[in-house]
């Protein structure tokens, strides 16, 4: 298939390029580089990368038509500065509508979409999140331009699968808690972890589901979790484990308005793509920790302002 992916330097969109050039299918990658390495992607003959914006209407357009886009992978987004609005909804709402309305046009097959677990809200209703929870995502910028974007996705009468994601980690990931603390760590500064719970999948897990939509699984929206939540203090533990150290962390109480757990529940994904997440959270870490030895870490990005 000829496969457009949005973002594809990035974190998840990088994974999911070499898994479908490996699967022998023609890959165009449009990115901007904002926050995605130009060493996630290696050259490959049935790869071709454009740097560019989806808030250039025109160009999506030209690449959705010229590449004659069987399926997109909308996985580029903007959430460098949990401040810039104008970007977050310059990329997050208008690139999303732009790239929608060009799949329309060209009547694309599949429209696979990533929304985030904060539009439940930071303090969601209920722990496990089912998909019958209100949608709240005036809790950031980020949640809000990527609901606004869903919703496009939504009205657009594509055949879509909206993946609501917990916290997705693994190679080149730079956003988190575990890019944070591999870095400090490495600066030898002072580490802390809050009382808090997270779902945490790894990048692998979450490819594997992925591209069992792109072959046609599925439509609408659906969850991408471990089904369990882990401290993160256990995520600090498992980075240290993976390093081979010891090494102190502050432990603090969570802010009274930060949720204790955020877990989504993830049955109907389970029972439609007859998929579970596999991969052993020291497993993850161990393969994490090693990529950043190898590459490093210029910078980790966070979702949410200081308070947040």
């Amino acid at each position: 298939m000829n496969i457009l992916i949005t973002g594809g330097s990035g974190f998840i969109g990088s994974h999911l390029t070499d898994k479908l050039l490996v699967d022998g299918h023609s890959v165009v990658v449009i990115d901007n580089f904002q926050t995605g390495r130009r060493d996630n992607l290696t050259k490959h003959d049935n790869l071709q990368v454009i740097e560019g914006t989806i808030a250039d209407k025109d160009l999506v357009n030209q690449i959705m038509e010229t590449h004659n886009v069987q399926v997109v992978v909308h996985a580029a987004a903007s959430y460098k500065d949990p401040n810039n609005w104008h970007e977050d909804t310059l990329s997050n709402v208008v690139g999303t509508a732009n790239v929608v309305q060009a799949a329309m046009k060209c009547k694309v097959e599949k429209f696979i979409y990533f929304q985030t677990a904060l539009c439940y809200g930071t303090k969601p209703l209920e722990n496990p999140i089912t998909l019958e929870h209100p949608i709240l995502p005036e809790g950031s910028s980020y949640s809000i331009s990527k609901t606004a974007a869903e919703q496009y996705l939504h009205l657009s009468g594509l055949d879509y699968v909206t993946f609501r994601l917990a916290n997705v980690y693994g190679p080149r990931n730079i956003s988190g808690p575990l890019p944070t603390f591999y870095q400090r760590i490495s600066q030898n500064k002072s580490c802390f972890v809050v009382d808090t719970r997270r779902d945490f999948v790894y990048v692998d897990d979450l490819v594997e589901v992925v591209v069992k939509a792109i072959y046609g699984k599925g439509n609408g929206t659906y969850h991408v979790s471990s089904g369990s939540d882990i401290s993160i203090k256990e995520m600090f533990d498992a980075t240290i484990k993976a390093l081979d150290i010891t090494y102190p962390v502050e432990e603090r109480s969570r802010n009274p308005d930060d949720a204790p757990s955020i877990l989504l529940n993830p049955e109907r994904t389970n029972e439609t793509f007859e998929w579970a997440a596999s991969t052993k959270l020291e497993d993850g870490v161990k393969n994490t920790v090693e990529y950043y030895k190898q590459y490093g870490i210029n910078e980790t990005f966070t979702h949410l302002s200081n308070k947040e």
